[in-house]
């Protein structure tokens, strides 16, 4: 992959116009557009169907966690629409995972398990009844995904060498939490640049409000692409 095409997008807005104002503005900068549930909820389906009909690809961040039979309609109603990706949070148990991977034979999507939120820190893990810090339970749920049969996870990257080295090369990994130096973190815990993500194994990362709230979106997706292309 092209530097560009590592980068994914998050445009969370609840405006149509604004959304795809976003999406011409960067077309050519990124490789993935991120919808999630702001977006979705405001606009439905249509908002990833004429993304798609740009020729981008879309990131559908849903982060379905349901029942097996529930979870399964939705994936594949998820690849009926074009996506390129779509969530699941990998908590929902081993056989939501596998009615989720197997929902949509022959369609491209790249179904993901969400490991561990990166607005969770240990504290607020204990606080909810998980017994491990933030690494031991994402290198435990991503074993899970991939032994469930997905192809991916999503995974803040303080947990990707973790992840890469628990469960090989050929995991897609997605990682949030980017902000590249000088950035604010916001809501965010466990965060890093999108150099160091690559370099410590993801193979897409996710940006959000440093670029779609940039003076200049379009010059910041680029100087990320940059950096990322001189970090190799």
């Amino acid at each position: 992959m092209q530097a560009r095409d590592r980068i994914i997008v998050a445009i969370d807005r609840s405006s149509r116009d604004e959304i795809l104002r976003t999406v011409d503005a960067l077309t050519g900068t990124v490789g993935v557009f991120k919808i999630g549930l702001q977006a979705f909820i405001a606009n439905g389906p249509s908002i990833v169907r004429e993304i798609v009909s740009r020729g981008e690809k879309v990131f559908l961040d849903l982060k379905i966690h349901d029942i097996p039979n529930t979870a399964k309609h939705a994936v594949a109603e998820a690849a009926s629409l074009g996506a390129f990706m779509l969530t699941v949070h990998a908590t929902g148990g081993e056989a939501m995972l596998r009615a989720a991977a197997e929902a949509a034979p022959g369609s491209p999507l790249l179904v993901l398990g969400v490991t561990i939120l990166t607005s969770l820190d240990a504290p607020a893990m204990e606080s909810i009844g998980f017994r491990d810090e933030p690494l031991g339970a994402a290198v435990r749920l991503a074993r899970l995904a991939k032994e469930s049969g997905l192809r991916g996870v999503v995974a803040s990257p303080h947990e990707i060498t973790a992840i890469r080295e628990a469960c090989g090369g050929d995991l897609v990994i997605v990682t949030p939490g980017i902000r590249p130096e000088g950035s604010d973190a916001g809501d965010q815990r466990r965060t890093t640049t999108p150099a160091a993500a690559i370099a410590a194994g993801a193979d897409y990362i996710v940006v959000g409000r440093p670029i779609t709230e940039a003076r200049d979106a379009r010059a910041a997706a680029l100087q990320i692409s940059d950096r990322l292309s001189v970090a190799g």
